[in-house]
């Protein structure tokens, strides 16, 4: 009965039972002995490392050159070029995915539950790949840089050179497809949350279905599900890094021309670039997570000078 008791009222785990004084001893000496082992790893892998002369300050020399620098930033901006783009066409294609699966109508709700489903469970890799390989996308995206160079002018041509390129566009509509499908999930799950007397209420007041949906429900949807929506944005930020797959020159595609192309007294710096590379994609999410709070911090006030 106290077992029982004590089950009931939390103080014993449910899914599996409490060690005993012999098992937390062994428990003890086997985490000793993994973490003897991970850090008999890392000493491997940092002794080799250094024999290998990856720790020499002359790796970081390249990196002083203007030409490297230029080189690193151009995949910064590239990055975040496809970025942007993936992250308003998933957005778009997200509210359109999600309002259709909350659409009463079964010829409009079962082929975009099809649409998500597909893209959710394909591999975004081969999804990009397929992009890439597509005449049809290779054909548009050349129309619409001739019409940019016809219609522009010199501005025209800047912009069919720097927007106009099928790697661009196989990268942000891959990415898009999938964090859309994503995107879509997250909303609509977040309005079926909306509770039922608002729809009705709604309702009431002579509203519409897509009046209630876009004035009541997405509204309220898009708030409370904002925090995993910023958390699929840090993610489609990293998803632009499959662009090296189709030779896309973002930051990673950047990194790896470094790593193999600059050779120093001592080898190639794979580890500075590395090192250099990763710090900027955690610069970048650090900064979304930052702007992720921003935008959440009305928000949370309101809702203490509620409680309050």
């Amino acid at each position: 009965m106290a077992a029982g008791g004590a089950a009931v009222k939390g103080a014993a785990p449910v899914l599996f039972d409490a060690p005993g004084p012999r098992a937390r001893r062994r428990h003890r000496v086997y985490g000793l002995l993994a973490l003897a082992g991970a850090l008999a790893v890392g000493a491997a892998v940092l002794l080799r490392l250094s024999e290998a002369g990856q720790f020499v300050g002359a790796m970081w020399e390249p990196f002083t050159y203007r030409g490297v620098q230029e080189r690193v930033l151009r995949g910064v901006l590239d990055t975040l070029k496809a970025f942007g783009l993936a992250v308003v066409l998933s957005l778009v294609l997200g509210v359109l995915l999600a309002t259709g699966r909350l659409s009463s109508h079964r010829w409009i709700r079962w082929p975009c539950a099809a649409v998500v489903e597909v893209f959710r469970a394909l591999p975004l890799l081969i999804l990009i790949f397929a992009l890439y390989n597509m005449a049809g996308l290779r054909d548009a995206v050349e129309g619409f840089g001739n019409a940019l160079r016809n219609g522009l002018g010199a501005p025209g041509d800047w912009l069919a050179t720097h927007y106009a390129t099928p790697t661009l566009w196989a990268l942000a509509f891959g990415v898009a497809l999938y964090n859309g499908a994503v995107h879509a999930e997250l909303l609509r799950s977040g309005a079926r949350a909306v509770g039922a007397g608002q729809w009705e209420a709604a309702y009431a007041l002579g509203m519409r279905k897509r009046q209630v949906l876009s004035t009541v429900v997405l509204p309220q949807t898009v708030r409370a599900m904002l925090p995993g929506i910023m958390s699929q944005i840090v993610v489609t930020l990293k998803d632009t890094s499959l662009g090296f797959i189709i030779m896309y020159e973002e930051l990673l595609y950047a990194g790896k021309l470094l790593a193999q192309n600059i050779s120093t007294p001592y080898g190639y710096p794979y580890l500075p670039v590395l090192w250099v590379v990763g710090s900027l994609y955690v610069v970048m999410c650090l900064l979304l997570s930052l702007l992720a709070r921003q935008i959440a911090r009305p928000r949370n006030r309101r809702e203490a000078r509620v409680r309050s």
